[in-house]
């Protein structure tokens, strides 16, 4: 796995392209990030299709301003900020139109589905759909994406000690979850 600097640069490097030639290159930066982006969108979302929806504004924002994303600072970074922001706009919606439905059992992703093939990681990504989304969503950039918790506090604009301790209850959950499915599965 790439580090986020040197995954941050590609994004620039996209969003570069974009500004030159648009179309090929947003398909690139599409390429490079949307597995990893809706990954994190659906963990916010708790809803693959919302999640995908959110990974698309963001990319419409990218297009339609691709040199917001090459200046940025830390262009993964702000690219995850944006999805984010999409997200929670989204969750948002869904509140103030009322609109009424289960969420999306978060394995239901092409991502988890591979790993589904496996017991341990279904009582992973199971135990994972428990979590509040504010402390699913710092496990995955932290784990996935390896990003630091000053990385982390950046994108989800918290500090840096919020989303370590927010990192570390929802380890502490997991762990208890985990462990409760393991003693249920050898105890069958």
């Amino acid at each position: 796995m790439a580090t986020y600097d040197s995954f941050s640069e590609h994004v620039r490097l996209c969003a570069v392209r974009i500004t030159e030639s648009s179309a090929p290159a947003l398909s690139g930066l599409y390429d490079l990030t949307s597995t990893r982006l809706v990954r994190y969108a659906t963990t916010i979302t708790r809803h693959q299709h919302d999640g995908e929806d959110a990974v698309q504004a963001a990319l419409v924002q990218v297009a339609l301003e691709p040199e917001k994303l090459a200046l940025a600072d830390a262009p993964w970074g702000y690219l995850l900020r944006m999805v984010r922001n999409e997200s929670l706009l989204i969750l948002r919606r869904k509140k103030r139109w009322s609109l009424v439905g289960s969420l999306s059992d978060l394995l239901t992703r092409h991502f988890v589905d591979k790993m589904e093939t496996e017991d341990q990681h279904r009582a992973v990504w199971a135990a994972m759909r428990t979590l509040p989304a504010e402390q699913s969503e710092v496990v995955v950039l932290k784990i996935w994406e390896g990003m630091t918790f000053a990385q982390i506090a950046s994108v989800l604009e918290i500090t840096p000690s919020t989303a370590a301790s927010r990192y570390r209850y929802a380890i502490e959950k997991l762990s208890v979850k985990l462990h409760a499915c393991d003693t249920e599965v050898t105890h069958d």
